[in-house]
Order: C-alpha cells, then structure tokens, then sequence
C-alpha cells in the first residue's frame, strides 16, 4: 500500500530518514514497522511564520518495498533515418534532438558556436579582458545561454507540454534527482555543461550529428517548402524539415529570415537593470533571522508592482549568483545572473525591468526590426557610459531613486567592473521613471531590499526576444514555409530553459507529424 501525505519539519532534519519516517508514520497513522520507504514527491521552504520549515509532499510505502526509479535511457539508432536539421544547440535545440531520435528521424545539430568546453577560454577573455567572441559567448556556444546563465529550472510553463518529462531527461544525463522534487530546482552552472556534454553524446549515440562553428547564412526554401540549409563556407546540407532553436540573441538569424522574405514580427520585451545586493540581506528579510545558519540555502525573491500601467518586476534571481557580461558584439553591454549548485557567492542578482509594449517604441509600425533596434540602443548606450572593455555603468540604489551619482561603487561580482553613471544617461527616461517609484515600494514589501548597498548595474536588456517568428499555433510551422519549425525563445515561445525544452519537444512532435 502506498499512501501520500504532507510532512513539516524543521531545517537540518528535512534529509534525516529516521526523521521522515516517524513523521510520516504520525501523517498515516501507521506504526514505523510497516513502513518500508518513503519518496519525496515535493519539497519546499515555507518562511511565513517565524519559524522557517520545510513542507515535503511524500508517498509512504506501507508493508511493500520502495524501488527507486531508474532515469537511464536508452535511445534507438536513427543513423540512417531521415534527417532533421536543428539550428542552434541550446535547450530547444538539444530537446528538439533528443524527441526527433524518439520520433525516428536522425537530428542534425548546427551550432555557431563551440563545445562547452572550448567556450569556456571565450568566456574567460570576457570577464578578464573584455573581449567578446561574436560566435562563441555566454550566449552562443553548446548549451545556449542557459549552461553559462545558472541553469534555473523553475518555470510556469506547466500546460505547454511534460515538464517532469524535461526534469528526468536532466536526471538522466547527470543531474541530481532533487530537481524532480524541489519548488524551484536549479542545477547550477557548474554543474550544467557536464550534463550537456551528456546530452550531445546521447545524440551521437544514436546516429545523430551535432557540428560546431558552423552557421547557417540562408535557408533553403522551394515553392514555399523547407529543402535545407547553406552554411558560410557555401556547403548546402539538405533535410526534411528544419527547426530554428538559434536562441534571442542571434540577430543576423532575423536579418537572414527577412532578407529572404520569411516573415518575422517586432514583439513586446522588457528592459532595466540587474541589481545585486549582499546575500545576507535577502537572507535577513525573507528568513526573519539575522543568520539562516548552514541548514538553509541561500534565500531568494520575487517582486512585482503596477506603475504608472506598466509592470515592473524582478526576473531571473540568482541567490548566491554573480552578474555576468552576456554582449554578443563588442560594442554593447548586456548583464544577466548566475549561481553555481551551492550558491555560496557572497550576493544576490536579480533582473529588475519594466515591460515594453510597442506603442512606447517610436518608428515604423510595420518595421519587425523596431523593438530590436530600440534594445540595442540601450546596450550601446550602456557601454558608452562604461567606457570600453564592458565596464558597466552601475549606480547604489538610493543614489539612482534620489537622482544623484554614487559617490563610489560597494564591491560587486561583475568581473570587467563597473562605472560610477547616472543610469539616466543608459535607460528611456520613462523606464528610468518607473524604476524610481517601484523600487521604495520593492522596499515596503521586503524589508532591507530598498537600500544604497544595493548596486543597479545595467542593462538586463535580453529578457525575452524582440522579434517573434510566426508559426501556426497546431502544427508549429511558419505560415510561408512548410517544413520550417521556429521554435524556443529566439523565435518568441519561450522564456527560460524548461519553457525551451517543452518547446523543442513540441516542434519534433510536429514534424512527426508533418513528415509521418
């Protein structure tokens, strides 16, 4: 017999077995004797009284043996199979591999960019030099820019598609099996390219390709079908079907789409700064202690506020996380956050942005390029102001909401540094505004929040794509271009590495479908 039922107990004891089972033996009203095992099905921090505890959902196996699930999986060979080309090796593009394998096609990944291990040298020239790769960066690269950008794995996205199938597919190629079980599971980006190099060599396992520094300059299309793609050494690679996973940071992806008459849309995004503060305040205020002690991980935050009609929100936290330089071209500067598994950095990030709906966009309505020339502004703007070699104008909190230029900077985690600037030389003087009225109220809401050791470094300008690509909502396929599957967030579906994955999944089930 298995019985389910919701345990509480306090931090330190949440992974003590001699302790689950005598309170579960209490939840069931069942002697310790008979229970034979117990499996945590959900597990979460509740910090709204005083004392901090952890709720676990579990499954009591009662006078019958727990068997712990086996997450290997083995996958069929699919080396001679018809071929699906897949543009762009992140999470879309590794997922959409994986369930065209399952599908029976053969994928053929194409990355612009290098292995996870190669980029890592690329990676390193950023934060040391300021020298950015246009090909290989924390946005392009094997992974896409969730194996460099923390390896988040929380998502609302929970009608799109099998979210715990995605969990197991993680578990399966390395993860740990806390990721099924956790309220907002994270791997780490530490953690994240070992399991990605997992991935690939499933794919090659199995009779599929995934081949690097190659990029695709043109589509192949006939009488409106998808034949294949052209690579920048000329090499023309035919396929049955193409899937487009190139992640929202590959412009010149739009620009080729456009110049060839496949039609691409201007959509809504949003645009501020990425604002860190010392973990230990975000501990303080959500964990109502002065010290969370070893038991408790690193706190995190989630805050939104109506301003002015327009939200402004925080996105992408990162307790324990450091600020990264995610430019793509070396004339812009573009933050995001990362935690590595164990989150022990001494500070706390988190996007902090207003929403961008395009009647704030000057220009032409029909442009598709009007939203994304609007973000590139900015991110030239930015560094401008930080003076080359991705500097990053940055400024205290307090210091931006009272209209003055901070004095100095407090220590931060963004290696090329940052700039002491007036943010209102970097953003539209109406997200400027917005920021300045919700960030006292951020303040109200989280004690501790709203204070000048908090540092706003900018531009978190890359939250979602400016651009979406059409397809039809049943069979995933843009409506000029049969075969052809824009899929993940750089063609506007998605917005975080779960949200990707469902949504490569979703397009290879679509071209099962298109090509029977």
């Amino acid at each position: 017999m298995i019985k389910e039922a919701e345990i509480v107990c306090p931090p330190g004891q949440h992974e003590d077995e001699a302790v689950l089972t005598t309170l579960a033996s209490t939840a069931t009203n069942t002697p310790q004797k008979r229970i034979k095992g117990i499996k945590i099905l959900k597990r979460s921090i509740d910090a709204r009284g005083r004392k901090v505890v952890y709720r676990m959902q579990v499954a009591v196996y009662i006078d019958e043996p727990f068997v712990p699930e086996v997450y290997n999986h083995e996958y069929k060979n699919v080396k001679d199979a018809r071929r699906v080309i897949i543009v762009g090796a992140g999470p879309a593009g590794l997922f959409a591999a994986l369930q065209c394998i399952e599908q029976g096609f053969k994928p053929i990944i194409l990355e612009r960019g290098k292995d996870v291990k190669q980029r890592r040298r690329d990676l390193a020239n950023i934060n040391k030099q300021g020298l950015v790769n246009p090909e290989s960066n924390y946005c392009f690269g094997e992974g896409g820019a969730g194996t460099y950008s923390d390896g988040k794995l929380y998502t609302r996205s929970t009608k799109r598609g099998d979210v715990t199938g995605v969990l197991k597919t993680f578990v399966a190629h390395g993860a740990t099996e806390d990721i099924l079980v956790d309220a907002r599971p994270h791997i780490g980006t530490n953690k994240l390219p070992q399991i990605i190099t997992a991935m690939r060599e499933s794919i090659q396992n199995a009779g599929g390709e995934v081949l690097f520094d190659t990029k695709v300059t043109s589509l192949l299309v006939e009488f409106g079908k998808i034949k294949g793609v052209q690579l920048a050494d000329g090499e023309k690679l035919l396929a049955d079907a193409v899937i487009l996973a190139t992640g929202h940071s590959a412009h010149d992806v739009f620009r080729m789409l456009h110049a060839q008459g496949i039609l691409i849309e201007a959509k809504p995004f949003a645009l501020g700064v990425r604002i860190e503060h010392p973990q230990e305040i975000i501990d303080r205020a959500q964990y109502h202690c002065e010290y969370r002690g070893p038991d408790l991980p690193p706190s995190y935050y989630n805050l939104v506020e109506q301003v002015d009609d327009r939200g402004v929100f925080s996105f992408c936290m990162c307790p324990g996380g450091i600020i990264a330089p995610c430019a793509t071209a070396p004339d812009e500067i573009v933050v995001n956050g990362w935690s590595p598994s164990k989150r022990n950095n001494p500070f706390a990030n988190s996007g902090t942005v207003v929403q961008i709906n395009m009647e704030d966009v000057k220009g032409d309505m029909n442009d598709p390029f009007r939203m994304l020339n609007f973000q590139q502004q900015a991110e030239h703007l930015a560094f401008k102001a930080g003076g080359g070699n991705l500097v990053a104008p940055a400024q205290r909190m307090v210091d931006f909401v009272e209209g003055r230029v901070s004095f100095d900077l407090p220590e931060n985690s963004y290696l090329p540094g940052c700039k002491s600037v007036d943010l209102l030389e970097v953003l539209p003087d109406w997200v400027h505004a917005r920021l300045r009225k919700a960030l006292p109220v951020f303040g109200r809401k989280m004690k501790g929040y709203y204070t000048n050791e908090a540092l706003m470094v900018g531009v978190e300008s890359r939250t979602s794509s400016p651009i979406k690509v059409p397809r039809d909502r049943e069979t995933y396929q843009h409506p000029q271009v049969a075969g052809l599957f824009p899929c993940g967030e750089g063609a506007g579906y998605a917005g975080g590495i779960i949200s990707a994955a469902i949504d490569g999944v979703n397009c290879a089930n679509g071209v099962k479908a298109y090509l029977g």
